[in-house]
């Protein structure tokens, strides 16, 4: 990987979990209180789903943090690696579970239909990532396999 490259992702993550640390801490609270007129279950379970979202959000950007370090110090092809890929699988499939809670909760509500579908789609989509990373951690897999085969010939 590129110095550019490495140096632009750092730079992306660190601003996602600024930003995130900045809901979490400044937003939240504000959302809690804006609430209070609201059915304190539905207040408590919404407010701690998005918060959760955020800690999702957190572990995948920490874990894409570490994996990074270990491609810049070419040490990616490790089974090290698979540690980071598997929170990052785990951390994303809760946030698609909470965000389909997070549709569920809506429903009863004064949300429009079409609105909770497209938080289940999103939701939908957020498991597709997680696939997506499986897939991944596949060629990973396989990757290290060729590279210990050509380590082993050479």
């Amino acid at each position: 990987m590129s110095r550019a490259t490495i140096l632009t992702l750092r730079i992306a993550i660190a601003l996602s979990l600024v930003g995130s640390l900045a809901i979490q801490v400044l937003i939240l609270p504000t959302v809690w209180r804006d609430l209070s007129d609201a059915p304190t279950g539905w207040r408590v379970a919404s407010v701690t789903i998005v918060a959760l979202w955020l800690v999702c959000l957190q572990v995948v950007a920490i874990c894409i943090w570490r994996l990074v370090s270990m491609a810049a110090d070419d040490a990616v092809f490790s089974a090290g690696a698979f540690r980071f890929v598997n929170v990052v699988i785990g951390a994303i499939s809760a946030a698609a579970i909470l965000t389909a809670g997070f549709a569920t909760l809506l429903v009863p509500g004064q949300v429009a239909p079409g609105a909770v579908g497209i938080i289940y789609g999103a939701a939908l989509a957020t498991g597709g990532v997680a696939l997506v990373v499986v897939v991944m951690k596949s060629l990973l897999r396989k990757a290290i396999e060729m590279r210990s085969e050509l380590d082993e010939v050479v």
